[in-house]
């Protein structure tokens, strides 16, 4: 629990209409401007991310409304089990208050709890994102390098 205005919990597919929904209103929105139009797509990335054995997500609630989730999924390594973040966000309304960095705070709570030992996540080095993580204590891996090739 974070406090008695906000409540952290672990999430699977049976919200994922919410989860959905939070989710596109946060990235078609800038910086991103990610085009989800495509409802089909979305509930197929939305499954790929949380439908999975491994997968690990949470949300961040207030009440009953769903204001933040990160989805991700658990990797066995030899340094340890980490929780690998794909998506992180916070409802656009909400950003800017604190929440975001508490949210991060109880997510390592958990990942603690269930005995992981890193949070690993990537993100764009030219969004608000990328001075978040930082303030939140994640360090930039200089040795990591993302490749990506069109077919």
């Amino acid at each position: 629990m974070i406090s008695e205005k906000y409540c952290l919990k672990r999430l699977d597919e049976n919200s994922a209409a919410f989860i959905r929904e939070l989710f596109a209103e946060v990235f078609t929105k800038e910086p991103w401007n990610d085009d989800w139009s495509d409802e089909n797509q979305l509930k197929l990335y939305i499954h790929d991310l949380i439908g999975q054995n491994n997968s690990l997500t949470y949300g961040l609630y207030d009440g009953e409304e769903l204001i933040g989730v990160s989805m991700g999924h658990i990797k066995h390594w030899y340094t340890g089990t980490e929780y690998i973040v794909d998506e992180l966000c916070i409802s656009t309304s909400r950003q800017g208050r604190g929440i975001g960095k508490l949210f991060v705070c109880e997510i390592e709570k958990a990942c603690k709890e269930l005995g992981l030992t890193h949070i690993f996540l990537l993100t764009d080095n030219n969004v608000p994102a990328y001075e978040f993580y930082k303030k939140c204590g994640f360090y930039e891996q200089k040795s990591n390098v993302a490749f990506a090739k069109e077919l």
